[in-house]
């Protein structure tokens, strides 16, 4: 039975963190800005080079969903004020039930736009290229990449995120040698960048048939998808382009005919490839859109160790180091190593429910920078 007692102690707390975060927001200059962003899109000629107005949609469609996350946090608190007035003069507990779910309501809506303000990076706001690669182990760790690309796909999906398959080489018997997604939505790049790293897994191993116990490992990779908007500097005579016939079961021609593509950057080395499509031409042009991304986030990489030198050798998220454990044997549990996050619900991560270790890695990282 819910008191209102303890209703109406629960609510000062929540007004409080509701008026310390609302302070430091400007809901009126996002509204401004969107303003500005329908007459410039509405002026004569605007639409004559579609492409030259994506950066502006895309900062349209992210105020939309800032101004429009805002307004719903102030019409709950609002309603949780009304709610705890009318449970005062009539205490019945239609409205104690009312304003206990308002209450929840309001504290979901401030642990996400207090999450959201962590991502001030220039690059947080966009979309993201995810990669993975199973270590050493075979077949074993092959399944596990597999385990994580469904754990990620589930997330996105979740989040009604869309999720591209940019590249996808299947394994031998079972899982995956290697795949490449890109996963677009609201920062959708500052969510995941807290997934780099190696991710350790500890299990019963179902392709043993001896019942041991396998560890497997497996890297994942995060990098910000560079767009159209980013102007960098790629001469095309510092570019090698290298065709080959595609591998795994492709059907449809995808791998009797020589469409795969691998560019390498010639200055820096770093390349990408794909073999997805039977059409060289897209192979190409994805290749292409992975080696922006990646030089893209060299170039942030640079800028972070310039801003930072003093945190040089203590990056915890650098490939290679070992950031996240999940052991399903002998008992259950998901350890993130950086943060110190824990979750016994092995199934529930698995299943893409990551949120709490992303939020604890923001906040992890906001306090490295102070």
């Amino acid at each position: 039975m819910l008191h209102l007692s303890d209703l109406r102690a629960a609510c000062q707390p929540l007004s409080q963190r509701f008026d310390n975060l609302w302070g430091r927001l400007d809901v009126a200059a996002s509204e401004q800005r969107l303003r500005d962003i329908e007459t410039e899109i509405s002026r004569p000629g605007a639409w004559d080079k579609p492409e030259a107005l994506t950066p502006i949609l895309q900062e349209k469609s992210r105020l939309e969903d800032e101004v429009g996350r805002l307004n719903r946090l102030k019409t709950c608190r609002d309603d949780m004020e009304e709610w705890l007035a009318l449970a005062l003069e009539n205490e019945d507990q239609e409205a104690l039930e009312s304003l206990e779910q308002q209450q929840r309501e309001l504290a979901a809506l401030l642990d996400e736009t207090e999450l959201v303000m962590l991502l001030s990076a220039e690059e947080d706001s966009r979309d993201a290229i995810l990669e993975i690669h199973p270590g050493a182990g075979g077949t074993e760790s092959q399944d596990w990449a597999e385990m994580l690309l469904r754990m990620y796909t589930r997330w996105a999906a979740r989040r009604k995120y869309t999720v591209e398959e940019m590249d996808f080489l299947p394994g031998d018997e079972a899982g995956i040698k290697s795949v490449t997604l890109r996963i677009s939505g609201p920062h959708a790049f500052g969510f995941l960048k807290s997934e780099r790293g190696i991710h350790r897994l500890i299990r019963i191993s179902p392709f043993d048939a001896s019942g041991r116990r396998h560890t497997s490992f497996a890297s994942v990779d995060v990098i910000p998808d560079a767009g159209g908007d980013i102007q960098l500097d790629i001469k095309e005579s510092d570019l090698r382009f290298d065709i080959f016939r595609s591998s795994g079961p492709g059907g449809q021609s995808v791998n009797t005919t020589s469409s795969a593509v691998r560019v390498t950057h010639l200055p820096t080395g770093i390349s990408a490839q794909c073999q997805n499509e039977k059409s060289q031409h897209h192979n190409k042009e994805t290749a292409l859109r992975v080696l922006r991304a990646r030089l893209y986030n060299l170039e942030l990489q640079k800028r972070e160790a310039e801003r930072q030198a003093e945190y040089a050798g203590k990056d915890a998220i650098a490939f290679g180091s070992q950031i996240r454990t999940y052991t399903l044997q002998p008992y259950r549990l998901v350890k993130d190593h950086r943060t110190g996050s824990e979750s016994g619900d092995v199934d529930a991560v698995l299943d893409g429910q990551i949120d709490q270790f992303q939020h604890d890695y923001l906040l992890y990282r906001h306090e490295q920078k102070r």
